[in-house]
Formats: structure tokens, sequence, C-alpha cells
């Protein structure tokens, strides 16, 4: 064995053992699809306040936004995902208890309970507000007391509320401060509309309707980009979907999902492509970069919102220069490279497969998304980027993020996920089996459990475009979109 398949077989156990431990460690921590729901639940609870909707002009409209009964539809979504963060409580204990005290186990499974119970806190104190609306007021003070017998902002919280809604309502001078800081939204709404009514300060009352009517409004344009934008982009997809499969039923190997596509012609062997993903990108990538940025004191977890998204960038910006110059080094023996790699046509149809493309991928992942989250519950971990993003409201970092998710990702993973990865297997195996292989790589490289299905598939989508367009900016256009619509929704609902 040569001096280079020694090195090599050391990073690759290595990145092996680094993939394996964050993969587990994603097991315990909550998925960011949760959170997402509430977001949207509270835009539906806000924009159901809008007086209009109560006319007749707009009354259609608020029933295919919201629903017959918003109340109950938003209570039973947060009942199911209170009902994730309790099993994630119970299974990170257990995980909790099984573990080797002397390992940094013990630390993150204490933290992913605290989270879960945070969130779990969190959720019975608004479904107590939210049961107040409904005439339940035993129901709330019952999720509520439990709460209050702690110690900390949220038993505060629960007193506050306890007191608004007893049988002799009790407030206190800090009632309203403690409102204003741990609730907001439709929730906030409904505290201070209880306080200022048995305080008798019509004033006040009257300008809290005020503004969360033009609240309400706001969130309603919200919610309709929200849910009308992918809902429309889902029927086109489905029609896509429906004539595609026609089209092979009726032509089959002329049609686009039967026409045979031809494999590429490599030059290289798989040493190469070894070389390429274990140096270039995970051990490079996911060791190197991050062991340096830990040198120079940077770090994302310790700095404010601008930080947080220079560090992503900059850490995304070393990781493409990085691993676009092992490529190129690991390639360069074998100039003249054949033709029909890397293509990058811009007078061409790519527009046209990356759009479509996108819309295909709609229904298809909402679809296996759905699955996903029945397999996980709530579990398995999410892009911490995500989180980021969902709460980020400083427009700097925000267009600091964009930039790195919707542009450099997908310049960067698709020359070598779908550019270099792909074309090299065909090598070895058919292009379908290519295709599966390169695409559950390309999931297994965001290194969480719970994404591994839904970007499968999504790297499958975009390696059949690929496959068919031959031009790379089908596929880049595909992932930016993508990417892109993924941190608007994220905006608008954290915003």
């Amino acid at each position: 064995m040569t001096l280079k398949r020694v090195v090599l077989s050391i990073l690759t156990g290595l990145v092996a053992l680094v993939v394996a431990s964050s993969l587990y460690e994603s097991f315990s921590q909550p998925q960011v699809t949760g959170q997402l729901q509430l977001y949207q639940s509270n835009l539906l609870l806000q924009a159901s306040e809008w007086d209009e909707l109560a006319g007749d002009e707009f009354k259609p409209l608020g029933t295919a936004l919201l629903g017959a009964k918003p109340l109950e539809a938003v209570t039973k979504q947060y009942e199911s995902v209170r009902k994730e963060a309790a099993d994630g409580v119970v299974r990170s204990q257990k995980q909790l208890a099984a573990t080797d005290t002397s390992s940094p186990q013990p630390e993150k499974f204490k933290t992913a309970i605290t989270q879960q119970q945070t969130l779990v806190d969190d959720i019975d104190l608004k479904l107590g507000i939210i049961a107040t609306q409904q005439d339940k007021l035993a129901a709330a003070r019952q999720r509520w007391q439990p709460l209050s017998e702690r110690d900390g902002p949220t038993a505060e919280l629960a007193r506050v509320l306890l007191g608004l809604w007893a049988v002799q309502p009790e407030i206190t001078p800090a009632s309203e401060i403690t409102i204003a800081s741990q609730l907001s939204g439709w929730f906030q709404y409904r505290a201070l509309e209880q306080l200022y009514t048995l305080d008798k300060r019509s004033t006040d009352l009257a300008q809290l309707t005020n503004q969360e009517q033009t609240a309400a409004q706001a969130k309603l344009v919200k919610l309709a980009a929200v849910g009308t934008m992918p809902l429309v982009g889902c029927v086109v997809g489905v029609g896509l979907l429906i004539v595609l499969a026609v089209q092979w039923f009726t032509r089959r190997e002329q049609s686009l999902l039967g026409q045979a596509v031809s494999p590429w012609e490599v030059p290289w062997d798989g040493e190469t492509v070894w070389q390429v993903l274990i140096v270039g990108f995970f051990f490079v990538g996911q060791l190197l970069i991050p062991f340096v940025l830990s040198l120079s004191g940077l770090s994302f977890a310790t700095t404010g919102s601008r930080g947080r998204a220079l560090y992503s960038m900059l850490f995304y910006l070393l990781m493409s220069a990085s691993g676009i110059a092992v490529l190129a080094g690991s390639i360069w023996t074998y100039r003249p490279i054949p033709s029909g790699w890397f293509r990058l046509k811009l007078f061409d149809r790519w527009p046209l497969w990356g759009l479509g493309g996108y819309v295909v991928a709609l229904p298809l992942m909402i679809a296996i998304s759905a699955l996903n989250q029945q397999i996980w519950k709530g579990q398995g971990g999410n892009n911490p980027l995500l989180q980021t993003v969902l709460q980020e409201s400083d427009t700097v970092a925000l267009l600091l993020f964009f930039l790195t998710a919707a542009v450099a990702a997908p310049l960067f993973e698709e020359v070598l996920f779908r550019g270099f990865l792909l074309p090299s297997l065909t090598r070895y195996m058919p292009v379908w089996g290519a295709i599966l292989l390169s695409s559950f790589i390309f999931a297994a490289a965001h290194l969480s459990l719970s994404e591994v299905l839904p970007l499968t598939l999504l790297g499958a989508i975009l390696a059949w475009v690929y496959t068919r367009s031959r031009n790379l900016l089908s596929p880049m256009l595909l992932h930016s979109l993508w990417n892109s619509a993924t941190l608007v929704g994220l905006f608008l609902l954290g915003s």
C-alpha cells in the first residue's frame, strides 16, 4: 500500500468517526420543524383577529387561509409539537442515564433536555391562554399551576396569568412588564386585554385593539405569502409530474423519464474520487477549517448577529475555496478532461430545467417531509442555520446568510456533488445508481439524521436534472431557488 493510501485511510477513519459522532449527536436534538409549525400557528392566530374577516367581502378569504375554527386548529398543532418535545425529553433522559459520565455526551443530552423542556413549558403557557379564549378556565389553570410552583421567569409569568384569570383576579405592579417581556403576538394581546379590562383602563384597551388590528392585517398578508406561494408551486409541480408520467406511459424510451442517459467518460479512478471527497470536503471542511477558526478565536456561538453571519460566510467561502483547490489539484494530471465535464453553458435551456425541477421538487419534498416527520417525531436535529435565520431580525445579517445559502452553497455543492461525484461514479455503476449514491452522500454530508431522507430526495432531483440537461447551471438554479425559498419562508415566519 502506498503512503498516499495510508494517509487517505487514516483520514477516512478520522472523518468517519466525526461524521458518525455528529449524526449520533443529532439524534437527541430537536428539529426546527416543530417551531416552524408553531410560528405559522401564531401567524394564523394574529391574522384571525382582523375584524374585516368577519364581513361578507373577506369571509371566504378568511376561511380559506385560517379555516373555520382557527383556535381548534392551533390547539391541535400545539398539542402535537408538545407531545414530540415531551417524548424527546424522555428519550434524552434515557440516553443520559445510559451514558458514561466520563464522556462529553452527558452535557449534550442535558442541553437537549433543557431545550425540549423549555419548549414544553412555553407551549403549556400558551395553550392555557388559548383555553381561556374557549371558556376553558379550569383547563388553563391546570396547565399554569405546576409551572407557577417553580422558580424563574416562566414561573413568574404563570403566576401572573393565574392571577388574571383567577376566580378573584389579582393584578400586581409587575404584571404588565412580565407580560410584555415574556409574551408576544396574539398571546401578549390576549393577556394585556384581560389586564386592561380588569383594571378598567379603557384608553389603553382601545389603543391595544387598534394596534392588534394593524398587526393582524400585516400578519394576514404574511400568512397568505407563506401558505399560497408554496401551494401554487405544488399545483404546478403536480401538473408537471402528471405530464411526465403520461409521457412515460405513452412514449416509454422516448420520454424524459424513460430515455437512456449515457455515462460520462471518466479518466480517473476511484482513488481520485476518494481523495477529493475525504480530503477536499470532509477533512478540510468538517475538521481543519473549524479547528483553524477556533484557534483564531472566531466562534459561531459566541458572536452577535452580524458576527454569526460573517462567520458562516467566511467558513463556507474557505471550505469552497479549499474544496475546489483539492478537486482541481486531484484531476490536474488528467488534462485535457473529456468533453461534457463541468459544463456551464449560459445560452441554453438551463432556466427551464432549473425552474421545472424546482416546482417538481415541491410536492415530492412536502410528501417526503411529512413521512420524515412521522419517522423522527421532532428529533434528529437540523442545520443550525435554520434556527438562526428564524430568530434573526438584523437586515445585514439576513443578507449575508442569504448570500451564503442561496449563492455560495449552490455553486460549490453542485460543482462537487453533481459536477464531479455523480459523473465519476458512472465509471463503476449505472447512471441511476450514481444518482442514488451521490445523493445519499450529499445528504449525509449535512450531518443531520432527520435531513438524510429529504435531502437524498432533493439530491436525486438535482442529479436527475443535471443528467438530462448536462449543464451545471440547471441544478445550481434549482438549488438556489430551494434555499432562497426556505430562507424567505423562515424570515416571514420569524419576523
